[in-house]
């Protein structure tokens, strides 16, 4: 129990007086103070356990994922790193539903993702997921505004609606001039820009961004983060894979990955050196 500035608890007068102040009810005259709520716990948005993912080839095998265990927490942003080769974007493809997984289990909002159907998992990432590729991977026919309501449209939205929200977007990206524009009339970063819009557009619970600034100049992507930042500070959960050292522990939370694991999860100033990582 707190007391305010110039009082004194029971227990503290009673010390002073060179006694212990009853503490029974009975004794003091009044009831005890109700127990206070209980806070929930934060439940994670995504949970990965003991994922594995194997690619076989005429080579022969690779073991891309050798057991990944992760959890993402509501509003972080998480950023992961490692060397060229050593899972990152698989671990993003198999967490995200887009590649299947070999074993493990991965949940999203508690609902196991690998055990719906093709259908259902594509519905669930149409709804719950936005991506953000390194190549932008806009519909070079349509207009930005018509790339950005897409994901809107293909969960039903009545596309009037669906058109408003994209310009709204838009207008948050800093593209509201340029709608009407196809991409390959937008520069690198304006392009990028629309991608994170349309990652965006349908409010989901966890956006994934694959090398998100790995096309752009440092201007450019400096620009870029900070508007995934801005975003991110509005409650947005992030996953964001990079080989920018910078970029990468730039965050409170990295996770590094070497042959297929998670070598490191944590604060950036607590991760071990290693030298193979590009800078």
């Amino acid at each position: 129990m707190a007391f305010a500035s110039g009082e004194r608890s029971p227990a503290a007068v009673g010390d002073q007086a060179g006694s212990v102040a009853p503490s029974h009810p009975l004794l003091t005259g009044s009831e005890p103070a109700p127990p206070g709520p209980e806070v929930a716990p934060t439940l994670p948005i995504l949970s990965a356990r003991g994922v594995r993912k194997t690619y076989r080839t005429g080579a022969g095998t690779v073991e891309a994922l050798r057991g990944v265990d992760l959890d993402v927490n509501p509003g972080e942003l998480v950023m992961v790193m490692g060397p060229s080769g050593n899972g990152k974007t698989t671990m993003l493809n198999c967490l995200s539903g887009l590649d299947d997984i070999d074993a493990g289990t991965v949940t999203i909002d508690g609902e196991d993702l690998h055990a719906l159907t093709d259908a259902q998992r594509t519905a669930q990432r149409a709804r719950r997921m936005g991506f953000i590729f390194q190549s932008f991977n806009l519909i070079p026919v349509f207009t930005a505004a018509e790339n950005v309501e897409l994901p809107l449209l293909c969960t039903g939205v009545r596309p009037r609606e669906a058109r408003e929200r994209a310009h709204d977007m838009l207008e948050r990206v800093g593209l509201g001039s340029r709608g009407k524009h196809r991409p390959l009339e937008l520069s690198g970063g304006q392009q990028q820009r629309v991608a994170i819009a349309r990652a965006l557009v349908n409010e989901p619970a966890i956006v994934w961004a694959d090398e998100p600034t790995g096309n752009l100049d440092t201007h450019t992507a400096s620009d870029v983060l900070h508007l995934m930042r801005e975003f991110h500070a509005a409650g947005q959960t992030l996953v964001v894979v990079t080989h920018d050292h910078q970029i990468g522990t730039s965050s409170e939370r990295l996770v590094q990955m070497i042959d297929g694991l998670v070598n490191y999860d944590g604060h950036p100033d607590g991760a071990p050196p290693d030298p193979t990582f590009d800078s």
